[in-house]
C-alpha cells in the first residue's frame, strides 16, 4: 500500500510583501476613540469653544494612530507557511496550519486569510494569531475537496497590528501552489483491511496457498478420497507404488485492469459525488487488493480520447503510478469512445487478463456501444462490467404509483431498469461478468467479484 506520507503536499513559506497601493488602515479602536471624542458636542451646545477641545482630542488620536503605525514591523519582517497534515482526499477532511515568524521587536496581533480554491472549500478561512516580538504562532483549518484533480492555492493575505490596535497594515505572502486531490483513501484502505481479515488473505499471509480449481502446480501428495481422477500424477504413482495426486493453487501472477468510463454518463450526480468519483474509488480499493494479492494491475480512462494509461506492473510505487493516475481522470461533457478503448486494451494486452470495466449505460434504442465492446473484449479476456446503478430508479419502483403522472413514471422507470436487466443477462450469456451496483456499494461488491474470480480460477 503506498504511504500515506509521500500523498500530502509540500509545505511553503514566504516573506511578506506590501498589499495594494495603501497598504494600511484605521484599527477598530481608532474610531472607538473617536467616538469617545463626540461627547464634547454635549458641552458645545451652551460653549461653542468646547469644539476646541474635540478637535484637540481627535488630533491626539491621529498623532496616537501616526505613531502606532509607525511602530508596526515593514512586512519583509514577516513570513507565513503552509503546512499540510494530511493527504488532500476525495470528500475527506484534511488539516491545513497556517504559521506566522514575528522577526520584529514588537507583538503583533494578525488576521490570515488563505486563497483556498472552490473545489477544497466553499468560503476562503480566517485564522487569527497573537505573536510575541521575535516568536510565532500558528493556526488550522479544514478542507474537504467536492474535486479530485489538481487545485490551485493563491497567497496568504495578512492584516497584523500592536496590541493598541489603532492603525494596522496589510500584506501578502506568495505561497502560492498547487494541491493534487487524490480519490477517498480512507476507503481503500477500508477494503483493504477487508481483504487481509478475509479467509483468502489470511492464506496469503501464512503461505497457505488456497488448494482448488487453480491451474499454478504446488505440490504432490497422497491421493485422498474426493481427489479427481484428472489430477492424480501418473509418473509419482509408477515411481512410489501408491496413488499420487497433484496439488493446484489459485494463480498469484495474473493481470487485472482498471478500465474508466469518463464520458457525460459519468458526471451524474448522486450523494454529493459524481458516478465517476465513485468509479475512482472503487478502482482505488480493487488495485490495492490485487497488489496485495500477487497480481499485477494497469488503467485505461478515457472519454472522446484516451486519458491516462498505465500499463500492468506491481509495487509501492507502481501503486503510487496508479493513484497519480486516477486523481487526474477528468469528466467529459461527449459520450465516450467505447471502441477506441477497446481496441486500445485488446492491443496492450494480448494474454487473458481480468477487465474491470467501470461505466454506465445510455439509454438509446439499439445496443449501447459499451455493450458491444465488451462482448468484443470477453472472446479474449474475462470482462466484469460493473454499471453504476441509479438508485432513484428502483426506488421509484418500490412504491405503488397513486396518480397518473406517478403511473407514468413509474413505467418510465420499469422500462429502463428491464432494459438494463436484458443487456446485462445477454452479457453474461456470453460469458462476462456483468452487474448493476448503486454507487454506494461500488466499491465492496467490486471487490468481492474480484475475490470471487480468483478464487474460481475464472482466468
Amino acid at each position: 500500500m503506498t504511504s500515506a506520507a509521500h500523498l500530502v503536499p509540500s509545505s511553503t513559506s514566504a516573506r511578506c510583501e506590501r498589499s495594494g497601493r495603501s497598504p494600511f488602515a484605521f484599527g477598530k479602536r481608532f474610531f472607538l476613540a473617536l467616538a469617545i471624542g463626540l461627547l464634547w458636542i454635549g458641552p458645545a451646545w451652551w460653549d461653542a469653544r468646547y469644539l476646541w477641545g474635540m478637535a484637540v482630542w481627535d488630533a491626539i488620536v491621529a498623532a496616537v494612530w501616526m505613531w502606532d503605525l509607525w511602530r508596526l514591523p515593514w512586512p519583509r519582517e514577516l513570513e507565513i507557511e503552509r503546512r499540510w497534515e494530511a493527504p488532500v482526499a476525495l470528500a475527506t477532511e484534511s488539516s491545513v496550519t497556517l504559521a506566522l515568524r514575528n522577526r520584529a521587536g514588537i507583538a503583533l496581533l494578525a488576521s490570515l486569510r488563505d486563497e483556498v480554491a472552490e473545489a477544497l472549500r466553499d468560503e476562503a478561512p480566517v485564522v487569527e494569531l497573537a505573536v510575541r516580538a521575535g516568536g510565532s504562532d500558528r493556526a488550522g483549518y479544514e478542507v474537504r475537496p467536492k474535486e479530485r484533480g489538481d487545485a490551485r492555492m493563491g497567497s496568504v493575505l495578512v492584516r497584523y497590528r500592536s496590541y493598541w490596535q489603532l492603525a494596522e497594515r496589510w500584506a501578502a505572502a506568495n505561497v502560492a501552489q498547487t494541491v493534487r486531490v487524490y480519490p477517498n483513501l480512507e476507503e481503500a484502505k477500508r477494503s483493504t483491511m477487508y481483504l487481509i481479515r478475509s479467509r483468502q488473505t489470511v492464506m496469503e499471509k501464512r503461505v497457505k496457498h488456497l488448494r482448488g480449481r487453480g491451474r499454478e502446480f504446488e505440490s504432490l501428495r497422497e491421493y485422498r478420497q474426493g481427489d479427481e481422477w484428472r489430477n492424480i500424477c501418473w509418473t509419482a504413482t509408477a515411481r512410489r507404488g501408491k496413488p499420487i495426486s497433484k496439488i493446484y493453487q489459485i494463480e498469484r501472477s495474473q493481470t487485472v485492469w482498471l478500465v474508466l468510463d469518463a464520458g457525460r454518463l459519468l458526471r451524474a450526480r448522486w450523494g454529493g459525488q459524481s458516478k465517476l468519483d465513485y468509479a475512482t474509488a472503487a478502482a482505488l480499493s480493487l488495485a490495492h487488493v490485487a497488489l496485495y494479492a500477487g497480481d499485477t494491475v494497469g488503467l485505461l480512462a478515457y472519454g472522446r480520447k484516451l486519458q491516462k494509461r498505465v500499463p500492468p506492473g506491481r509495487g509501492p510505487e507502481h501503486m503510487r503510478a496508479l493513484l497519480e493516475g486516477l486523481a487526474q481522470v477528468r469528466s467529459e461533457a461527449v459520450e465516450a469512445n467505447h471502441l477506441r478503448a477497446a481496441e486500445a486494451l485488446l492491443t496492450l494486452q494480448k494474454q487473458r487478463s481480468l477487465m474491470v470495466w467501470l461505466t454506465d449505460l445510455a439509454e438509446t434504442a439499439t445496443t449501447p456501444e459499451v455493450v458491444e465492446s465488451a462482448s468484443r473484449m470477453a472472446r479474449r479476456h474475462l470482462v466484469f462490467l460493473a454499471v453504476i446503478g441509479q438508485p432513484e430508479m428502483r426506488q421509484l419502483l418500490a412504491k405503488n404509483p397513486e396518480t397518473a403522472r406517478e403511473m407514468y413514471r413509474y413505467a418510465a422507470a420499469e422500462e429502463i431498469v428491464q432494459r438494463r436487466d436484458l443487456l446485462l443477462r445477454g452479457l453474461r450469456q456470453q460469458g462476462a461478468l456483468a452487474l448493476e451496483i448503486d454507487p454506494l456499494r461500488l466499491s465492496l461488491t467490486v471487490v468481492n467479484q474480484y475475490l470471487e474470480a480468483k478464487e474460481r480460477s475464472l482466468l
